[in-house]
């Protein structure tokens, strides 16, 4: 069953069952206070008629006679008189015309005579149902005369008010679970409304390919159904969320496979040059060898082929860097090859400007470091990378003359290394990529030397595989590269 019909009938079951046991208890109880009310009605009668019953001699104690000339307050009155001689005697009451206080006696026949000595065997109080009379109250009374007086009153009036009152019950029962169920049904039906705009989100979602190409979810449950101070809105809140989560992930996905693609088709260009280069040389070696004459031309063959062997040994390590410097990608975003310690980074930055002055002799370098060493725990080795990748940065897409300033400080908690130049800038279109694989600088930061597009990918897989951040700041004049390690490194997770 749907929710509706299980919350309709959880309801209406359980309202009904609680109106059924709130008419029982009523009639129960109105049906009891309607007997001791009759009792007491019976008990007056019984012993005023039983006092009338005294005054006649035994021979004469005969119902017709003791009822006879006197008025008889209600109608239906059963009487009667069990005597040593005169036996069973009994009467009942009737007023047909509902006005007469007197009213007509009609005798009681056997069967009823019996039944209402079966009934009071061995008891003064009985509950008796006569043949064409119905369901009687009796009681029997001794008199002084020596007579047993029965006095009886019908139960018909409380069977018929407790009929009536059932009756009304059932008929208000009825009416009010039909109003019942309509009422829950409208509320139920608006109170699920968001739920069912969930349901048909997530179908014409699910519809949807997402499997490949571009993909974005723009399907959204309306915001008048995603209240999130109700249930059920809740629940359509919750699923925008999801789906926004879900879209973007979806378009990190898509971005994540262009970058792939773009990077396999940059590094198949990358390999491709050296792999031509060393091909060509290696058939020119061949031919040169091949088509020698004589020993009169081993000596112009010999150069030749040293030439080339030359240039293929140069192709092969430009190829072993780029194989190496993709190697150290991946396993940089394994989380594997850094091996911690402590290093001195005024001390590594000292280093590494040094290394990197005798390769630009026409750049003006500069040192800003602390007289107090600056020490984090990392790999000295990759960290050292860092800084030469910095540096190279900065010669190769700066012009002769460009000033190149190399800091250490030790900032909070942190320790900040900054690689500054007042070359031409970045170009802010190719900001937001500087750190992606294969990134090549624009005309304005043109290279002079060759490169894979490696460099700063590196530099960023190693500064976050030590926690840190690199961020980039540049304008015509003023680039700054801005490295930051945490002095101390995070607690590694606990492994289950």
């Amino acid at each position: 069953m749907s929710l509706q019909t299980r919350l309709m009938t959880a309801v209406i079951g359980f309202v009904s069952l609680i109106l059924i046991i709130v008419a029982v208890i009523t009639s129960a109880t109105l049906g009891s206070t309607m007997e001791r009310q009759l009792d007491q009605k019976l008990n007056t009668y019984a012993h005023q008629w039983t006092q009338r019953a005294e005054t006649f001699s035994p021979s004469d104690a005969t119902a017709q006679n003791i009822l006879n000339g006197r008025s008889v307050p209600t109608s239906g009155l059963l009487f009667a008189v069990v005597g040593p001689i005169t036996g069973f005697s009994g009467v009942t009451v009737t007023n047909p015309s509902g006005d007469e206080l007197t009213g007509s006696l009609e005798s009681l026949d056997r069967t009823q005579s019996q039944q209402i000595l079966t009934a009071l065997d061995g008891t003064s109080v009985a509950t008796v149902s006569l043949t064409g009379l119905g369901s009687y109250r009796i009681m029997a009374l001794p008199a002084a005369n020596g007579v047993v007086v029965v006095t009886g009153l019908p139960r018909d009036e409380i069977q018929n008010q407790l009929t009536q009152l059932l009756t009304v019950i059932a008929l208000a029962t009825v009416g009010g679970l039909i109003l019942l169920a309509l009422t829950t049904a409208i509320t139920i039906r608006v109170g699920l409304r968001p739920l069912r705009a969930v349901a048909a989100t997530a179908t014409r979602v699910a519809n949807q390919q997402l499997a490949r190409g571009e993909v974005s979810i723009t399907e959204r449950v309306p915001a008048s159904e995603a209240d999130p101070r109700t249930e059920t809105g809740l629940v359509g809140a919750s699923l925008n969320k999801l789906l926004d989560h879900v879209d973007s992930s979806l378009a990190a996905r898509q971005k994540n496979e262009e970058q792939m693609r773009r990077f396999v088709a940059d590094a198949s260009h990358e390999l491709r040059t050296p792999l031509a280069s060393i091909r060509g040389y290696s058939e020119l070696s061949l031919r040169a060898l091949r088509q020698a004459p004589d020993s009169a031309q081993s000596g112009e063959v010999i150069e030749s082929t040293t030439s080339s062997l030359e240039r293929i040994q140069a192709q092969s390590l430009r190829m072993t860097r780029l194989v190496e410097d993709l190697l150290l990608l991946a396993r940089l975003d394994e989380g594997r090859e850094l091996v911690y310690g402590t290093i001195d980074l005024t001390q590594l930055a000292l280093e590494g400007l040094s290394d990197a002055r005798p390769t630009a002799a026409d750049h003006h370098w500069k040192i800003d470091v602390p007289d107090e060493p600056v020490t984090i725990v990392g790999d000295a080795g990759r960290m050292h990378q860092v800084v030469a990748n910095l540096l190279a940065n900065a010669r190769t897409h700066t012009p002769a003359g460009t000033t190149v300033t190399l800091s250490v400080a030790r900032e909070s908690d942190d320790a900040v290394l900054r690689v500054h130049d007042d070359g031409p800038g970045i170009d802010p279109a190719i900001r937001d990529e500087l750190f992606a694989r294969f990134a090549r600088g624009d005309s304005s930061r043109a290279r002079q030397t060759g490169g894979t597009g490696l460099g700063l990918a590196i530099v960023k897989a190693i500064v976050e595989g030590h926690h840190g951040s690199i961020t980039v700041e540049s304008v015509p004049g003023d680039t700054t590269f801005t490295v930051r390690i945490p002095v101390e490194p995070p607690p590694a997770p606990a492994r289950a």
